[in-house]
C-alpha cells in the first residue's frame, strides 16, 4: 500500500493514477495514525514552504512523518515535498523542516527566471534505486521557484540545470526526493514512481 500524504496543496489525484495505472494500491490520508502505519509514504506538495510546514504541524503530522522515517520504511518527497524533508527554508522567512535530510531550501538567484517551468534534464549523479530502468541523462517535468541545497553532496542523485546546476533527486537511506513531478513526466516518471513503489515489495518480502 503506497499511502500519499493529503494537506489540500497538491494534486493527488495525478500521483495516485501514476500509481494505479501500475496496479499498484494507494490510500491518501491527512490522518497522522494511518501514515504512523503506512507501509511506504508519498509527500507531495505545491505553494509555499511556510503554509505547508504550518498544515503539517497542526495535523500533527511533523511527528508521523519522522517516526516513518525513523523505522527505515520508504519515503518520498515530491517538488515542495522534497524540499519539505530538509532542514529549513528561506521562502518568505525562515522556517524549520522536516529535518530528515541536513540542507537548506533557498531561491533561484535574481538572475535566473522564475519559475523554473518545463521539461529539463536530468543527470543521475549516482546510483539510486530511483532510477533504475531509466536512461541517463533524462527528461523530466519541473514547476519551482526554490531549490534545495543538500549539505552532505553525497545525498544528490540527480542533478539537472537551470543557468547553473542544483539538486533535481535526493536520497539519504530510505528517504527520497525529486524536485521535478515524475506524475507529469510520463514514461519516465511512472518507472520511477514504480521503482519506489517496489521498495515497499522488498521490504514486505
Amino acid at each position: 500500500m503506497i499511502t500519499i500524504i493529503d494537506i489540500g496543496i497538491s494534486n493527488i489525484k495525478s500521483i495516485t493514477r501514476g500509481f494505479v495505472t501500475q496496479d499498484y494500491q494507494v490510500c491518501a490520508t491527512s490522518d497522522p495514525a494511518d501514515v504512523r502505519l503506512a507501509d511506504s509514504l508519498v509527500l507531495p506538495g505545491v505553494g509555499a514552504f511556510p503554509k505547508a510546514m504550518e498544515i503539517l504541524r497542526s495535523r500533527g503530522l511533523v511527528e508521523a512523518i519522522r517516526e516513518h522515517a525513523g523505522c527505515g520504511k520508504p519515503l518520498i518527497g515530491i517538488c515542495l515535498g522534497m524540499q519539505l524533508l530538509f532542514t529549513d527554508s528561506s521562502e518568505h522567512e525562515h522556517t524549520e523542516g522536516l529535518g530528515l535530510i541536513p540542507g537548506h531550501v533557498v531561491r533561484f538567484p535574481s538572475d535566473r527566471p522564475v519559475p523554473h517551468m518545463g521539461w529539463n534534464s536530468v543527470d543521475q549523479a549516482r546510483e539510486s534505486i530511483l532510477f533504475r530502468g531509466i536512461r541517463n541523462p533524462s527528461d523530466f517535468y519541473f514547476v519551482h521557484s526554490y531549490y534545495t541545497e543538500p549539505d552532505n553532496e553525497e545525498h544528490v542523485v540527480g542533478v539537472s540545470e537551470h543557468f547553473g546546476k542544483f539538486a533535481a533527486a535526493v536520497q539519504k537511506d530510505s528517504i527520497y526526493g525529486t524536485q521535478f513531478h515524475p506524475e507529469k513526466s510520463q514514461n519516465n516518471g511512472l518507472t520511477l514512481l514504480s521503482n519506489f513503489a517496489q521498495l515497499t515489495e522488498k521490504q514486505g518480502k
